[in-house]
C-alpha cells in the first residue's frame, strides 16, 4: 500500500492539461494502484485525478459508495483518456477538493453524463451517471483539462466558503 502525496494549489501542475495515454506505460498499473490507496486513506474523499499526485496523464479513480450522499455509484472506477461524450441538464453543488483542502464552492454542474473511456485493462467503458456521482465525474475530468472547482463558481465572493473541518 502506497499512499501519494496531494498536490496542492497553486501548484502549477494542476493548472496543466495532462497528456492521454497511447499505450500502457511502464508503471501505469502501480500508479492506479497508488491512486486508489491514496483515495482511500482520505475519509470520505470520492475522486482523484492523476494531476493531484503529480503526474500528468489522463487517468482518474473514483469510488462515489464511500460518501454519505445519496447516489446510485457504479462502485469502484478507474478510467484512462475519459471523455464526457453527453451533458443533461443543471445543478449546483457544493464542492471540494483534496487540492484546495481549506475551501469548498458552489459549482454549476451537469446533473447527469456520458463518459467513456478505457477500464484499468484498456477495454473500452462507457458510464452513464447522474446526480452526485455525475458531479464526481465531471470534477476529476476537470482535473486532466488543468481546470479547478474554483474556475467554474460564478461568484468569488458569494459562492466560495472556508472549511472548517476537513
Amino acid at each position: 500500500m502506497s499512499i501519494l502525496p496531494i498536490i496542492k494549489y497553486p501548484n502549477p501542475i494542476l493548472k496543466t492539461s495532462c497528456e492521454p495515454l497511447r499505450q500502457e506505460l511502464p508503471g501505469v498499473k502501480q500508479l492506479i494502484k497508488d491512486m486508489q490507496d491514496t483515495l482511500i486513506s482520505h475519509p470520505f474523499c470520492v475522486g482523484l485525478a492523476a494531476p493531484q499526485v503529480g503526474t500528468l496523464l489522463r487517468i482518474v479513480v473514483i469510488d462515489c459508495s464511500r460518501s454519505r450522499k445519496p447516489c446510485q455509484p457504479h462502485g469502484n472506477l478507474v478510467l484512462l483518456n475519459p471523455v464526457i461524450t453527453q451533458r443533461e441538464g443543471e445543478l449546483v453543488m457544493r464542492e471540494g477538493c483534496l487540492s484546495l483542502p481549506d475551501y469548498t464552492g458552489n459549482v454549476k454542474r451537469a446533473v447527469s453524463v456520458i463518459v467513456e473511456g478505457l477500464d484499468n485493462d484498456a477495454i473500452p467503458k462507457k458510464i452513464v451517471a447522474e446526480g452526485f456521482e455525475a458531479v464526481v465525474l465531471q470534477h476529476e475530468i476537470d482535473h486532466l483539462d488543468g481546470i479547478l472547482f474554483l474556475d467554474r463558481i460564478s461568484s468569488l465572493k458569494t459562492d466560495v466558503f472556508r472549511r472548517k473541518n476537513y
